[in-house]
């Protein structure tokens, strides 16, 4: 598979930014319909107690994930300023750390979580007739998680090199493993949840090995060597300290989400079904700013190692105009045919008016919060990942808890409770506004010899 690098540091900016996020919404699209296509398998040839059992784990499998997504931030930011700069010396040494690190705590959480797995699932308080399978299902998963953490960080360097085509392929070809193991692990082999746990090593340890043979193909000032996989405790420190908040800020809101949807279920089936289009449907609207705000963590991140902070300034106002754009473009179609989008996700007449309803109180705000993927974004590529986490804590959990209290006084209806989202994305992009205008994100800490 050809590797290929391309510097943000020059050529026109919104081409750059356009091309590089390209790949990183393919590879988004890539993820979300290979685990379309395992509840497909799961709920049609397993049953509900299969699916069950694997929904219930869900939270647990999110926070983990979210711990090395953060982690595989802080080896991005890290590697894009360091190549802007052109200290191939502190890329490799970030490399063999980040090696070093996704081995040592990979093989701490999978042990962990297989012996503690019992007591997990009672704290989650799972039924005791599905305990069985979704402690099958998490145990086997926790063996993917080497895979999972190897992926997320290689694709996390390759990426922060100016190259998010190739994570995308490598993915893509995952993917096609994780359909056909599917097939293979429950359809012929008829192994249940196992099976579909199964699926899961077997596509994330392809993307793994396709990802680490590609860092370990780069260029030899900086490329891996397994055999010199180490931990420099400077370097730890820098992914740590860039890494754990984002890792704290993604399992907080999960957290927040999850006391909204258990509200939500109150109110009944109609409700709950009709939130699931609304969510399913806010897909089409999020991937696209989760691809805008990488893309600016990158292209902000390269630059500024390079020195140049009027190209990241400028890279960062245009990623938020094509971010607006982007948004307000789906918003737009959504909202003048909800009904034939909503088809798409349920035949009930009822479930679709009111995701329709739930979609014209909400998306037309939608926008806003691209705003503040690609403003933390910017932040994040300049090293300074607290204040994002800080914001995004306060507005997206604290406020959005307290607007939900305040609404479930006064209201019993999904389609005035709904208004807590775009309530805590004005106040979102209102905090972030003020931080990038005023706070000094622009310097960075992590170039001045301090932390690495």
């Amino acid at each position: 598979m050809a590797e290929k690098r391309s510097s943000l540091t020059e050529g026109p900016i919104a081409k750059g930014l356009f091309r590089f996020a390209l790949p990183l919404l393919g590879s988004s699209l890539i993820q979300q319909l290979y685990n379309t296509v395992d509840l497909i398998f799961v709920g049609n040839f397993l049953g509900k107690s299969a699916s069950a059992a694997i929904g219930s784990t869900s939270l647990v499998v999110s926070c983990i994930i979210g711990f090395f997504n953060g982690l595989g931030m802080g080896v991005g930011v890290l590697t894009a300023q360091f190549y802007g700069a052109k200290k191939n010396k502190k890329i490799k040494g970030t490399v063999h750390t980040a090696a070093g690190l996704t081995l040592l705590l990979s093989l701490i959480i999978t042990v962990a979580g297989w012996v503690l797995c019992p007591y997990i699932l009672k704290l989650l308080k799972i039924p005791a007739d599905i305990q069985v399978p979704a402690s099958t299902y998490l145990r086997i998963y926790m063996l993917s998680l080497l895979s999972i953490v190897s992926y997320n960080m290689s694709a996390g360097v390759l990426r922060a090199l100016g190259n998010s085509r190739t994570p995308m392929l490598c993915q893509l070809l995952g993917g096609i493993v994780n359909v056909a193991a599917d097939a293979l692990f429950i359809c012929v082999f008829q192994l249940g949840v196992a099976g579909a746990g199964l699926a899961t090593v077997f596509s994330q340890s392809l993307a793994a090995v396709l990802t680490i043979r590609c860092i370990c193909r780069l260029p030899q000032d900086y490329r891996l060597e397994l055999r010199r996989m180490t931990i420099e405790p400077g370097m730890a420190k820098a992914i740590f300290r860039i890494g754990i908040p984002e890792a704290v800020r993604s399992m907080m809101i999960t957290f927040a989400n999850l006391m909204v949807q258990t509200q939500i279920n109150i109110l009944g089936v109609n409700s709950m079904a009709a939130y699931a289009s609304y969510v399913k449907a806010e897909g089409f609207l999020y991937l696209p700013q989760w691809a805008m705000g990488q893309a600016n963590t990158t292209f902000v991140g390269q630059n500024l190692g390079a020195g140049n902070v009027e190209r990241a300034e400028k890279g960062a106002r245009t990623a938020i105009f094509m971010v607006i754009g982007i948004t307000v473009t789906i918003s737009a179609f959504i909202l003048i045919f909800p009904e034939q989008v909503f088809r798409l996700f349920s035949s009930d007449p009822e479930i679709i008016t009111l995701s329709a309803k739930l979609g014209c109180a909400a998306y037309g705000l939608y926008f806003l919060y691209g705003i503040v993927e690609v403003i933390a974004g910017a932040i994040r590529g300049a090293g300074h990942s607290t204040p994002p986490m800080v914001i995004l804590l306060i507005n997206m959990c604290g406020v959005r808890l307290i607007v939900l209290r305040i609404l479930l006084c006064y209201f019993d209806s999904i389609e005035k409770i709904i208004l807590v989202f775009p309530i805590t994305w004005i106040c979102s992009c209102l905090s972030m506004v003020l931080y990038y205008r005023f706070g000094k994100w622009k310097t960075s800490a992590l170039l001045d010899g301090k932390n690495t």
